[in-house]
């Protein structure tokens, strides 16, 4: 059996259990703009990019560079003042990365969300120094279910994607996770368990807090 020695991790869902303050961002910002959204709706863009979701919310012809530039700034940054006071970590994070530094696995983020969340949830959530990087969608062309995303934290860590394991709590992330080689592990915190098995994870556990070592590093 093949050992992984890298681990990337989504943000949202996953190492914070932001969801419900993504979901409340969105459906305000969305009303004030004429787009009504419902949590079915969001659950069917969770995963990408703001420009995926605006494409998708208001089509092509509405969504032009400069209003999804606008919608998501508007909505990032009240996802930020929702959270900021009390980040909403994953139960059993900081023991799990503890547990993975000492197996000797370089982790990395891997995220849909703009840079500033992510210097969010890596500094005020006291992870920076177990990740050896963090890649967000300003940094690539394509959001997921593409893999660019993934594929540039394993650059950024310098190992094969056949090397990594992803953790992912979305079918878009799933997705992304298996167009890029790589092994991928569900959490069932945002979509249920067998949502995630169905678009090809390849283990899915309750949460981080059920994760073993061997569950992500195992080939």
């Amino acid at each position: 059996m093949n050992r992984r020695t890298a681990v990337i991790f989504d943000m949202d869902g996953v190492l914070v259990l932001s969801i419900a303050a993504h979901a409340a961002a969105w459906r305000a910002t969305a009303e004030r703009h004429g787009r009504p959204m419902t949590h079915a709706d969001f659950l069917r863009v969770n995963g990408m990019t703001n420009h995926d979701i605006c494409t998708t919310l208001w089509g092509g012809e509405k969504a032009t560079p400069e209003f999804i530039a606008r919608i998501g700034d508007e909505k990032e940054r009240a996802y930020r003042d929702a959270v900021r006071a009390a980040l909403p970590l994953a139960p059993g994070l900081r023991p799990l990365l503890q547990r993975l530094r000492a197996a000797g696995a370089q982790l990395a983020v891997g995220t849909s969300g703009p840079q500033e969340n992510v210097d969010l949830a890596l500094d005020q959530g006291g992870s920076r120094a177990f990740c050896g990087g963090g890649v967000h969608a300003g940094l690539v062309r394509r959001g997921k279910p593409a893999p660019d995303i993934f594929l540039a934290a394993a650059g950024l860590l310098g190992v094969a994607p056949t090397a990594c394991t992803v953790v992912e709590d979305a079918p878009t992330g799933v997705r992304a996770a298996l167009a890029a080689g790589m092994r991928c592990v569900g959490v069932a915190t945002t979509h249920a368990a067998d949502e995630l098995a169905a678009v090809g994870a390849h283990l899915v556990r309750p949460d981080l807090a059920a994760l073993a070592v061997d569950d992500l590093l195992a080939g």
